[in-house]
């Protein structure tokens, strides 16, 4: 997908930068199924689907970044929509690839509209 999280060695060089960052796996897989209002076997159907990959505390405990909660409370939209899991983990992908080639295309556009020098 579009979006690529960074090491959670590197996630913000202070303690503060970590808060920001949407990339750092800040929840563990209670606490993130908590937020969510599901269960954390979803939260694993995710990861088995592909559409998320937790990290993975020295413990060997899931840990979630809230880029990926974002992912799983669509793909919890459209489950509960009647979207089997599958087709629910395509869509977003599908939208994510969409919204990073916006961005692109932003960027490129912007940059071809500055004036010449």
């Amino acid at each position: 997908m579009g979006h690529t999280p960074q090491d959670p060695g590197t996630a913000g060089a202070t303690g503060t930068g970590k808060l920001d960052d949407d990339d750092y796996p800040a929840y563990t897989m209670g606490r993130a199924a908590e937020i969510l209002g599901t269960t954390q076997g979803f939260l694993r159907s995710l990861g088995e689907a592909g559409l998320i990959e937790p990290q993975r505390s020295p413990g060997g405990h899931r840990r979630y970044s809230r880029y990926q909660l974002r992912l799983a409370g669509r793909a919890r939209e459209l489950v509960d929509q009647g979207n089997p899991l599958d087709a629910a983990c395509r869509i977003i992908i599908l939208e994510d690839q969409l919204a990073e080639a916006q961005r692109i295309n932003a960027q490129l556009t912007a940059r071809d509209l500055r004036p010449l020098r």
